[in-house]
């Protein structure tokens, strides 16, 4: 089952991130994420198995001066002892969904290099290697 996230699925999100994902990250700072969600252009979905969460996905809208608007994914993981049975897909799915709902006609998606098994997965869906980023972070 695949539904919109809510504040209390906090604690499921922040394991995945934290194990599956290998963030170092607060849980107290993910509850508070969830809380505050611009609903206006964010959306989060968790697929669910025995009422717990396994996976998520974040997605917001935005718009840039170069291309009409789009909506970016934020965060797209599934926990490892529940990954190759078409949950990503599933998530995904819901993300096209509400883009195709917000009159958005792309999505994009970010994925670090070294993820190589997350790359197959984003193929499979139809998505496409555009170019090749450098990210960079400032402290």
């Amino acid at each position: 089952m695949i539904r919109e996230a809510n504040v209390n699925d906090y604690i499921d999100i922040h394991k995945i991130c934290c194990q599956d994902l290998g963030y170092d990250c607060n849980a107290d700072l993910v509850k508070e994420r969830l809380k505050n969600l611009d609903a206006s252009r964010e959306r989060v979905f968790v697929a669910i198995i025995d009422g717990k969460v396994v996976g998520y996905v974040h997605a917001e809208q935005y718009n840039t001066l170069y291309f009409e608007s789009l909506v970016n994914i934020l965060g797209l993981a599934v926990s490892k002892a529940y990954r190759r049975k078409g949950r990503g897909k599933a998530l995904m799915r819901v993300v096209e969904n509400w883009v195709k709902v917000c009159g958005i006609h792309d999505d994009r998606l970010n994925c670090g290099q070294a993820r190589t098994e997350a790359h197959k997965v984003y193929r499979s869906i139809g998505c496409d290697n555009e170019n090749e980023q450098l990210r960079c972070f400032k402290n």
